[in-house]
């Protein structure tokens, strides 16, 4: 019901910046919670930031203070603007979300972020 495409994945140097983009399509009307979450070679998916249907944000201490993410007044797009990048960062990123009722989740297709030292 719910289809997401990821953008704005690439290379980057140690420092450097990138804005990750997610757009949702489909059964927009019942968007919840939307997010990114990555995954590095041999280590499992883990969250990187949320933001609720009405705003509020939360990260994981590994971001907090480099990234930031924010959501379209539609509530049906959600950036992760990605600073001071460090080599840790490298990892496909995944965009997520979840609806109402019942709070079904949906994954995107990831997008690659390398962080070049």
């Amino acid at each position: 019901q719910v289809q997401l495409v990821e953008s704005g994945g690439g290379l980057v140097q140690v420092g450097g910046s990138l804005r990750l983009s997610c757009l949702a399509s489909g059964s927009i009307f019942r968007l919840n919670r939307m997010g990114w979450y990555r995954q590095a070679p041999g280590k499992q998916r883990e969250m990187v930031a949320q933001v609720t249907r009405l705003g509020s944000p939360s990260y994981a201490d590994s971001v907090k203070g480099r990234f930031s993410i924010s959501r379209d007044n539609a509530g049906n797009t959600v950036y992760l603007q990605m600073n001071s990048l460090k080599p840790e960062d490298t990892a496909v990123y995944y965009c997520y979300a979840d609806t109402t009722p019942g709070y079904t989740p949906y994954w995107g297709q990831g997008t690659q972020v390398t962080v070049s030292s």
